[in-house]
């Protein structure tokens, strides 16, 4: 503690006003708490879960009377700070702090650490939701018996009796009247009013009772109605309470923290040894129920971790017990430590063992070209919203899905993490056909929900189709990791990505949102499979029994990438693939020798672009051979090329022809001059020179367009590229991510 600091921001004059506006911020944040709690995940969660969480609240009540035993012998008592003469409330407070889990600090942990949609993260989620609902019932009968004594009984009764009375006869009326307002939409600020002092009443009632404002508060965030309106009371209500109000009450929290009461009694280390003990309960607790179900030892561990980490309601009864003279300001500040230690140190450690952002490690390339004919094609299709998602299903039919060769489709809904993580994620948590009432849906729920209709239409449409619905929410900068894992949990070949322009009603392409082309940017950048960017141009509203396809080829691997797609979907019954090969001659044939680097000098450049000529070659002749010679709805051209000039007038001649799908590859490493100082004047580099060009409105086509990246070295450039290449089975050098 530093009185001078702490006369400076809670000046004696003031303390009570200070004291009513961190009383006031603590109660908002009780609130949302209950507003963003989702009851239906709690009372329906998974065996495992459930099993964890209870597991994880029964070893802290075991093992933290002796912890505290072990506190009180060791400390100094009486040297220089005394600790409180009554134990038994005391023994009961340090219990109840072990087994308490902080649901919304576990959103922000799993969702900085990329975990929030692995099965790592789901189970967190869940077990964490649940232990945090037994926290608040906890709570609830803890403060009565420790401050009333034998009179408690009635406290509880009459607490019981309240929270039965907002369930079953206020809620009902509440609800029907907010459905219907929400509706019409016809909330302004003056009612919302209404609905804030609402949590005062309910924090008051409470209080009066003999339990806490707190209380209240919760429980009145929990009967209002979930979705639309509670994202509508969150975002006009969280600037002030959540980030002003709220933070009172945690800073006066941490002012509270005496470290010189540890370190000027002579059993020092013994406390410190006891603040490192106090994250044991809920890691063997986790370690013990996870044991059951098979979960490897290193999940195990950082799931034990991640659940160690506490949230408001741990400081709330902290501070309840000061307050109420419960505990000393010695046992105080050792249970604030080891909350402290618990929540800071979970991050750094679960990313140290677990690595989540380092485990694509591959061994071989998944590629479309790769991929054999009667293989699954397992494609993660990412979208912002319904028409992308109606667009890319109009792309994806093409890639004639048959028994011999099914797809399987993971649609993935990516959702803008802002505000609240806890509100929005368990949101998110369950099925939106499971909310009651579309009115009660947020935007981005209605929207899933849309999107889940479409995709489980499309499967049902197709039998050789099977489609999974997955949501992402995260925010926009670090989306694209959420995408990897989910690719590289789904086993994906193909990635496609939504361009962030769409068809205006005038015909042209109009940019939907910059963040878009961001985030197609960044997951070109690592993905751990190959990648399409599609510039959809009401692809969906086409014939389908008559499809023209035009697949230009230049070369290098992101166009023979691009030639397997367009080669899968020649497949598809009424569809017509024209393959032209563009033949670099002159000033268009000379090499960039400026793209070698250090590791990978001018010569090496010239040998590798003489390697994917000769693949380039070997490629086409088997698709003329096993293709073109055998199915007349396949054609092949060469077209000849001598200088940068030449590639618009040769576009222009194919568009005249006519097609309804453009195939191209992005064409990084093509080690062409040309195609290098042709890149620099291109709006969308992440479409390449011949996609930039065929999506540009100056062209002038009505055409949808398919950029392909192949998975591996053909990829955007990446950062220290030179030191992570390998060599596969045909002698090409190949991007390989190492974990180590």
């Amino acid at each position: 503690m530093f009185p001078p600091l702490f006369g400076i921001i809670y000046p004696a004059s003031g303390v009570i006003n200070i004291d009513v506006l961190t009383h006031t911020g603590v109660v908002y944040y009780a609130f949302l708490s209950g507003l963003e709690m989702n009851l239906n995940t709690i009372l329906h969660a998974n065996k495992k879960a459930a099993t964890i969480a209870i597991s994880g609240i029964i070893f802290p009540i075991v093992i933290g009377p002796p912890l505290y035993a072990m506190h009180r012998k060791f400390y100094a008592n009486g040297d220089v700070y005394p600790l409180e003469e009554s134990t038994l409330n005391a023994y009961v407070v340090w219990t109840l702090v072990l087994t308490i889990t902080g649901f919304p600090v576990v959103v922000h942990s799993l969702s900085e650490l990329k975990l929030l949609y692995t099965g790592l993260g789901k189970d967190a989620l869940t077990s964490a939701m649940i232990s945090d609902t037994y926290g608040w019932i906890l709570f609830t009968l803890f403060v009565p018996f420790s401050i009333n004594g034998k009179r408690a009984i009635y406290s509880v009764l009459s607490t019981i009796i309240f929270v039965f009375i907002c369930i079953y006869v206020v809620r009902p009326f509440v609800v029907k009247v907010i459905h219907r307002k929400t509706e019409k939409d016809e909330w302004d600020d003056s009612q919302l009013l209404y609905v804030v002092m609402g949590i005062f009443v309910c924090a008051y009632i409470t209080d009066t009772l003999g339990t806490h404002g707190v209380v209240g508060a919760f429980v009145y965030g929990l009967i209002l109605p979930h979705g639309k309106f509670a994202d509508m009371v969150a975002s006009k209500t969280d600037d002030f309470g959540g980030a002003f109000l709220a933070p009172l009450f945690f800073s006066g929290s941490g002012m509270r923290l005496s470290m010189s009461t540890i370190f000027v009694q002579k059993n020092w280390p013994f406390t410190l040894m006891v603040i490192i003990l106090l994250c044991l309960p809920k890691i063997l607790g986790t370690l013990f129920a996870t044991f059951f179900f098979g979960t490897p030892a290193r999940d195990s561990l950082a799931l034990g971790l991640i659940l160690n980490t506490k949230g408001a309601i741990a400081l709330i009864m902290l501070n309840t017990a000061w307050d109420k003279l419960i505990i000393s300001g010695p046992t105080y500040t050792v249970i604030t430590s080891g909350v402290l230690l618990m929540t800071i140190v979970v991050p750094p450690i679960v990313n140290a063992i677990y690595k989540p952002r380092k485990r694509f490690e591959q061994n071989k390339l998944k590629t479309m070209e790769k991929l054999r004919f009667d293989a699954e094609l397992r494609i993660l299709a990412c979208v912002h919203n319904t028409r992308q998602a109606a667009g890319i299903i109009s792309l994806i039919e093409y890639f004639n899905a048959t028994r011999l060769s099914p797809i399987h489709v993971f649609s993935l809904y990516l959702v803008e993490l802002t505000g609240r993580a806890g509100a929005l994620v368990a949101a998110h948590m369950e099925k939106p056909g499971s909310q009651p009432g579309a009115q009660n849906l947020t935007r981005s729920q209605v929207e899933l929900e849309s999107i889940n209709s479409i995709f489980g239409a499309f499967g049902e449409a197709y039998d050789a189709v099977r489609v999974e619905t997955l949501n992402v929410v995260s925010a926009y900068s670090t989306i694209h990791e959420d995408i990897y894992n989910s690719a590289n949990d789904k086993r994906t070949s193909l990635i496609i990505l939504p361009f962030h322009k769409q068809v205006s009603s005038e015909g042209a392409l109009e940019t939907t949102s910059i963040v878009y082309k961001d985030i197609n940017m960044n997951v070109m950048q690592s993905a751990p499979c190959s990648v399409g960017i599609f510039v959809d141009r009401d692809l969906g509203l086409l014939s389908k029994t008559k499809f023209c396809i035009c697949m230009i080829f230049i070369g290098g691997p992101d166009d023979r990438e691009a030639l397997a797609v367009a080669w899968r979907m020649a497949g598809h019954p009424g569809t017509k693939l024209s393959v032209v090969r563009m033949l670099l001659f002159d000033e268009a044939a000379e090499v960039d020798t400026s793209c070698h680097t250090e590791a990978q000098g001018i010569l090496s450049v010239v040998m590798d672009s003489d390697m994917q000529n000769d693949l380039d070659d070997e490629y086409l002749n088997s698709f003329r051979l096993t293709a073109v010679s055998n199915n007349d709805s396949m054609s092949y051209s060469e077209v000849d090329v001598h200088s940068g000039e030449d590639i618009p007038i040769v576009l222009n001649e194919l568009e005249s022809l006519g097609c309804d799908l453009y195939i191209v590859g992005q064409g990084n490493r093509r080690n062409s001059q040309v195609f290098s100082n042709l890149l620099e004047w291109c709006d969308c580099s992440e479409l390449g020179v011949i996609g930039d060009m065929l999506a540009s409105e100056n062209f002038g086509s009505r055409s949808s367009v398919l950029v392909v990246q192949q998975y591996g070295y053909g990829g955007m450039v990446l950062p220290n590229q030179h030191d992570h290449l390998t060599t596969n089975n045909d002698g090409v050098e190949a991007l390989v991510v190492k974990t180590e």
